[in-house]
């Protein structure tokens, strides 16, 4: 098939083609598309690298796996199909993480051009690092649904992937998730904390429980609580006992639980009158008084809603499961997976049972799982006019025509003209980019006398500023060592406050990731208290500081990437997904009668980070 191309290509282009080497990034949704679009264009050395094996769930779009390829590496599965079509092409496949630091600069370097095929938002900042180091060309790219975009990314000629600042994450307090909820996802992120806490790795910040004391005391716990002497032993004075302790202790009896969670919990809550001045009480209910639903339980299991007695007898059925298989790992913890049958049910019905008793809309499995999963469903037609454009975007790169490159959009409907694709001209870098800039600097505003050194390298440079290894250096003149990316060197500074190394307002951190061959000034600006309880704000400019500090608009403290977990008693969900109309967002390159400041301003930010096959649209 691919040899029938020498009479669609050009000679020089043909031959282009033939003399370059792609990197790959990624072999799902879009990485399956694109490799078979490479081969069969006459791409003749190829290397492939992703870090997932092949799910069930992959199989209705990732064509090139099959039921047998289930828990393989996608990369080599990949590898193996694609060679099917053209055996003579030379395909690499690494089953490893590109942020690992065996693909460093020189790995990079190697090839002409880098074509990404990501579901994250980390892997893609450290892609575009790489690759503005390596001066190498790279295609970034997304779906989500029905909608795509495509994006050529070029060293001091386009901006760069961290150019403009991406959507932040919107956040429920933890007393919504656990005291007032009023909405189904509120339900449903309590839900999966239940999960953890009887079966998982317990978080005390994910506590579902609005008692004190002890779990089976729930209805008295406050009360009890305060009776009691003081353990100077426990956390504020009470000794507290583990919900999951109690579990067990009672083998996870489904009775005691449910009136645990479902009476003694809610009538805990409606003690709490003040809760309920303007707000519709919770019901509570008992298990072996359940409401009698007359709903009809015919059709699809997935799709329909199941009645309150049904969801109970689910829950039952999940918690005889789940102790077993925690037995089996020899009282292990579970991790909670959106395509485990047992977990999803127990989330379901739990969820169920929860907003039937606040008076919020009952949702469906298949609604439940979309929203606890955080996808939605992933369209193998898109994945498919994406790859095409990123190899058509590719040939235009290896012939160094980087003026006729285009960023471009699909969307669900036409435009007045008629068209789902919507071609963009490329915007110029970011001057006060802190990724790409000649001088890249960044404020982050926080408590210095409150946060501590891994604070500053886990939450600030790892994930705020998606560092993988960062060296930091103080600018006070003695080039004082604050981390070491060497492993050991600096472990003593951890958990002391940043000032206790004199670091306050306008100190400056000299930081630098020699991974990523990334060097950035670090300006630090003390604030004893951040708006939302928020430990940390970065803000990109300096002269931003102020506006930033009265209305936040930077990266939202402690927050990370892809794991849809609380901090700081915040739970981390993400915007909807709404439907672009993409020339109010940018610039159309043939259209010259739209206004020069209507362009550009902002990304497709419809299209969540964790785009392609599983995207983020709570």
């Amino acid at each position: 098939m691919a040899a029938n191309l020498s009479g669609v290509l050009i000679e020089n282009t043909r031959e282009c083609v033939k003399q370059s080497k792609i990197l790959v990034v990624g072999a799902g949704g879009i990485g399956c598309e694109l490799l078979k679009n490479l081969v069969l264009t006459g791409f003749n050395d190829i290397t492939v690298i992703d870090l997932d094996t092949i799910d069930v769930s992959n199989l209705n779009r990732q064509f090139l796996f099959r039921k047998e390829h289930v828990g393989k590496s996608k990369a080599k599965v990949a590898m193996e199909s694609t060679l099917k079509f053209n055996p003579n092409v030379k395909i690499q496949a690494f089953h490893d993480s590109i942020m690992s630091t065996e693909y460093g600069l020189n790995f990079f370097k190697q090839f002409s051009a880098v074509m990404n095929a990501l579901d994250n938002r980390a892997a893609r900042n450290h892609v575009n690092r790489m690759c503005l180091s390596a001066d190498v060309p790279l295609i970034e790219s997304g779906t989500a649904g029905y909608l795509g975009q495509v994006q050529v990314i070029k060293k001091g000629l386009t901006e760069c992937y961290e150019c403009q600042p991406k959507p932040t994450q919107k956040t429920f307090p933890g007393c919504t998730i656990r005291n007032t909820p009023s909405e189904p996802v509120h339900c449903v992120v309590w839900a999966k904390h239940l999960f953890n806490q009887l079966f998982g790795e317990d978080d005390p910040d994910q506590d579902v429980s609005p008692d004190t004391e002890d779990p089976e005391l729930a209805g008295d716990a406050g009360k009890s609580a305060m009776e009691k002497e003081a353990s100077e032993t426990a956390v504020g004075g009470i000794e507290r006992k583990s919900t999951r302790t109690w579990a067990t202790g009672t083998a996870y009896n489904p009775h005691k639980l449910f009136n645990k969670f479902f009476k003694d919990d809610i009538k805990y809550l409606l003690s709490m009158e003040n809760l309920w001045k303007k707000r519709r009480p919770p019901t509570p209910l008992e298990y072996s008084d359940l409401p009698k639903d007359t709903k009809s339980e015919t059709g699809m299991r997935d799709q329909r809603v199941w009645s309150i007695q049904e969801c109970s007898d689910v829950f039952s059925t999940c918690l005889s499961k789940l102790r077993d298989q925690v037995h089996q790992q020899g009282d292990g913890v579970l991790v909670w997976d959106k395509d485990d049958e047992i977990a999803m049910d127990f989330v379901t019905s739990t969820a169920n049972i929860r907003a039937y008793i606040f008076g919020i809309a009952l949702k469906s499995r298949f609604d439940i799982k979309s929203t606890a999963g955080n996808i939605i469903p992933a369209i193998a037609t898109t994945n498919a006019i994406i790859a095409a454009l990123i190899v058509m975007e590719g040939i235009k790169v290896l012939h160094g025509d980087f003026d006729k490159c285009k960023q471009i959009y699909l969307n669900r409907q036409a435009n007045p003209r008629k068209k789902l694709l919507v071609p963009c001209a490329l915007d110029k870098p970011n001057p006060k980019c802190y990724v790409c800039s000649s001088k890249p600097e960044v404020t982050v505003v926080l408590n210095t006398e409150k946060f501590t050194v891994k604070q500053l390298e886990d939450k600030v440079l790892k994930v705020g500023l998606g560092m993988v290894a960062p060296d930091v250096e103080i600018d006070d003149g003695k080039g004082t060592i604050l981390i070491s990316s060497e492993e050991g060197e600096t472990e003593e500074n951890a958990e002391k406050h940043l000032s206790n190394f004199k670091i306050t307002s306008g100190t400056i951190l000299k930081c630098d990731d020699f991974l990523q061959n990334y060097n950035l000034n670090v300006i630090i600006a003390h604030k004893d208290k951040l708006e939302e309880e928020k430990e940390f704000v970065i803000v990109g400019d300096l002269s931003e500081l102020k506006a930033t500090a009265e209305t936040p608009n930077g990266v939202n403290g402690g927050q990370e990437e892809n794991k849809q977990e609380e901090d700081d008693d915040l739970m981390v969900v993400e915007d909807p997904v709404e439907e672009p109309v993409v020339e109010q967002r940018k610039r159309k390159a043939d259209d010259t009668d739209i206004e020069e400041n209507k362009a550009k301003r902002m990304k497709l930010t419809s299209i969540p980070e964790e785009s392609e096959d599983d995207v983020v649209i709570l």
